[in-house]
């Protein structure tokens, strides 16, 4: 189990309302009684729970409205964290409550089975019993059991797509008063700057890339009637019907000082695909119907696995059981077994795969390999809280997000014997073999990269090129978020289809603010005196010699990178990041290219927001 001391956001009242139900358990008459009682509290902790997570898609909305970006990146955090909050708030209270009953074995049983009869009908029944499933894992230490992601459903919240609006151009083309329709979409109570002038140009855009003035075929234009929120963003979403294709389409929306603008029209698959890619923080959407809101998304973006597109959308625990679901349903399919991951073996952690599944499943090592850097290990537990802290963090874009299982068991037919071997041997103080199952005390699941390493040797020149220049922004994005990657080895990024560079590897990060950047640039040729730095306390890095240490193959990538981004190999940058970063300003994440903004970009004064302190 995760230790660590969660944050309080002060917005559950979880205790109370568990404290307030122990006495009904107690004066509660024979094992069906108490059972049925004590599913009724933990149905009122999860709708605590429940209630709040629906609020704050709105209440982003209304930090977008009104420009509060210290709000919205507080609320982002608190999505992320809120269900593990409630759980670690509840258990305590029922626990006790709940351990009385050892030995009688049919009562947990009754408590699903009540529990199961009080959801029924409800929208959220398949998230109602996964927060049932976790309330027992923690108490019991057992298993980690998926709960089918549609499980219980049996009245969809919305019969007729009711959150979709359409619009029928009247010649074949996107018109400025269809655009200017589609700004309605959210919902906003705030101003635009000039909305005739954006919906004019909205219009113009969709026109030209899909050829409509040339060929007016455009039938049908549908839009979500939510607004997808994130940071200090904004976007309308929806779908463009041609007669032989459907064309996704979003509207980013920023919010500055004039009202509101449409910074970009966003038209291709890919894009989109980076915008609501797993790397960023999720997204709060307004619409309630989590699951046909991921249904659609999932239509306008095939390539990204199901499960990816819940936990885009904030319902992580969903996306959890759905992933779970897709791997094991991969194997299946392709009668493919897990095998040691391609690329270079970790030296603390144990990657696997199989060629059917877009997913790379980790393990931590007992204790690292002779090739680790480092002075000392910390331990499994403490390269598990990075992963978790990067899953909680506000990510930029250039971080893997981490699906993280806990005492989960596979079939032990899934694996290779080689494989099998290994995990026995270099991890066994977190695995065990059981009745032809493998059981997982932690289990760490990121989506398929392919090491930059490797990707470079089977690429293309002007791939490479791409790769390169995309590594220096994926280190840059990191220092914005406050991370820094101690062990800056190339082979701890990835390359992902669309060809972004990720940082997919944990176990060496810091916070940026603990990191001492020294140089020796400014010594003299010859000197023989040891620095300063050497001896100071915690770890020291050398900005200089950051380009040796990412081991690029070859001269002209090299330069490149070098000509690219030059500054990130002098104090100087990381030293201005790191104040920055104390003054409670991060850069602005940019999730889109500049092709398809309207205009070009805010100046560089709009690039830094105050954070919450």
């Amino acid at each position: 189990m995760n230790t660590r001391p969660k944050r309080d956001f002060g917005t559950l009242s979880t205790e109370q309302i568990a404290y307030a139900g122990l006495a009904d358990l107690q004066s509660a008459a024979g094992g069906a009684a108490r059972a049925g009682v004590l599913a009724r509290i933990i149905l009122a902790v999860f709708d605590d729970y429940y209630v709040r997570s629906r609020q704050i898609p709105l209440l982003a909305k209304a930090a977008f409205e009104k420009r509060d970006w210290p709000t919205a990146i507080a609320l982002s955090q608190e999505r992320i964290a809120i269900y593990s909050l409630s759980i670690s708030k509840a258990v305590p209270v029922l626990e006790l409550a709940i351990r009385e009953t050892e030995g009688q074995a049919q009562f947990w049983p009754m408590v699903e089975s009540a529990f199961g009869e009080l959801v029924g009908g409800r929208y959220e029944a398949d998230l109602a019993l996964a927060y049932l499933a976790s309330i027992r894992r923690w108490v019991y230490r057992d298993r980690w059991q998926p709960i089918p992601y549609d499980v219980a459903r049996s009245r969809p919240l919305p019969t007729d797509r009711a959150f979709l609006r359409s619009h029928r151009p009247p010649d074949g083309r996107m018109t400025p008063a269809i655009a200017d329709a589609l700004l309605d979409a959210p919902g906003l109570e705030t101003p635009f700057r000039d909305r005739p002038g954006d919906a004019a140009a909205v219009a113009e855009r969709i026109n030209r890339e899909l050829g409509l003035d040339a060929a007016p075929v455009l039938a049908r234009v549908e839009v979500m009637t939510a607004g997808f929120y994130r940071n200090r963003g904004a976007y309308v979403v929806g779908a463009l019907e041609l007669p032989e294709r459907r064309v996704p389409m979003a509207l980013a929306l920023l919010n500055g000082e004039e009202g509101v603008t449409v910074d970009a029209v966003i038209t291709r698959s890919s894009t989109l695909r980076h915008v609501f890619s797993s790397a960023l923080a999720n997204f709060h959407v307004t619409e309630r119907a989590y699951h046909e809101v991921v249904a659609y998304l999932h239509g306008l973006m095939p390539e990204r696995p199901l499960g990816q597109h819940y936990s885009t959308v904030g319902y992580n625990h969903v996306g959890k059981m759905a992933v779970m679901q897709e791997i094991r349903g991969d194997l299946a399919r392709t009668e493919q077994v897990f095998d040691h991951a391609p690329g270079p073996r970790g030296s603390v952690a144990i990657g696997f795969t199989a060629p059917g599944t877009d997913y790379v499943l980790k393990v931590i090592r007992d204790t690292p390999t002779e090739n680790y850097k480092w002075e000392r290990f910390d331990g499994v537990a403490s390269v598990l809280e990075k992963y978790s802290a990067v899953h909680e963090l506000n990510r930029s874009g250039s971080m893997l997000d981490n699906i993280l299982y806990q005492t989960v068991a596979l079939p032990s037919a899934l694996f290779s014997d080689a494989l099998l071997d290994d995990l026995l041997e270099a991890a066994s103080g977190s695995i065990a073999f059981y009745r032809n199952e493998v059981m997982f005390r932690h289990l760490i699941v990121q989506r398929k990269m392919v090491p930059l390493p490797l990707f470079l040797e089977r690429c293309s020149e002007r791939e490479a090129e791409t790769a390169v220049i995309r590594l220096g922004q994926c280190i840059r994005n990191n220092a914005a978020t406050g991370v820094f990657n101690r062990d800056l080895d190339g082979r701890n990024y990835g390359v992902s289809a669309l060809h972004f560079v990720y940082l997919f590897d944990y176990d060496a990060i810091l916070p940026l603010s603990e990191v001492k950047v020294r140089t020796n640039a400014d010594r003299e040729f010859g000197e023989e005196d040891v620095p300063d730095w050497v001896f100071e306390e915690g770890p020291v890095f050398l900005p200089e010699e950051l380009e040796a240490h990412l081991r690029l193959p070859d001269k002209r990538l090299r330069r490149l990178f070098r000509e690219a981004h030059g500054e990130l190999l002098t104090a100087a940058w990381w030293e201005r990041m790191q104040r920055l970063l104390a003054e409670g300003r991060v850069p602005r994440v940019r999730t889109y290219p500049r092709s398809t903004q309207l205009a070009r970009s805010q100046p560089e004064e709009d690039l830094t927001l105050r954070t919450p302190g």
